[in-house]
């Protein structure tokens, strides 16, 4: 009984151990918690919305912009990874279930470097992204009350 208490109290501090490990590593998640465990949540926004936003926002508003147009990147990426990997696959095995992985893996590699490809056209590495995009649910959220 008395090892069962220690091993217990052994996982339970390893388990807060790893629990705080990677609560540091995403701590930046905390800056959405508000928008995203909310009692009633945020309604929808429109494309015309965020360009009101990048219009009023000086600071912020040209980050958002360029954090949107990132996406295009991204896209663009895992359109070609995926047809690409999945028409390759399908060329050499002709097997459905491995062309529809060969799809799925392509576009989820394609957005990463469709993503990367983006960060240093559009030199996102010196941009705050984060706070960018924290400042116009800030925006929208105080909107919506005011509404």
């Amino acid at each position: 009984m008395a090892d069962d208490s220690s091993s217990q109290s052994f996982l339970r501090r390893h388990w807060e151990e790893y629990k705080e490990f990677w609560g540091e590593r995403f701590s930046f998640l905390d800056n959405f918690s508000r928008f995203v465990n909310r009692d009633e949540p945020l309604p929808s926004w429109t494309s015309s919305d965020v360009e009101e936003f990048i219009a009023s926002d000086p600071v912020n508003g040209p980050t958002l912009k360029t954090a949107r147009e990132a996406v295009n990147y991204g896209l663009t990426g895992s359109v070609i990874g995926a047809v690409s990997t999945a028409g390759v696959a399908w060329k050499y095995s002709r097997s459905l279930h491995g062309a529809g992985l060969s799809f799925v893996a392509g576009g989820i590699f394609g957005w990463t470097f469709g993503q990367e490809i983006a960060g240093h056209a559009l030199q996102l590495y010196r941009l705050d992204t984060l706070t960018a995009q924290t400042k116009f649910l800030e925006w929208w959220e105080n909107k919506c009350e005011r509404s």
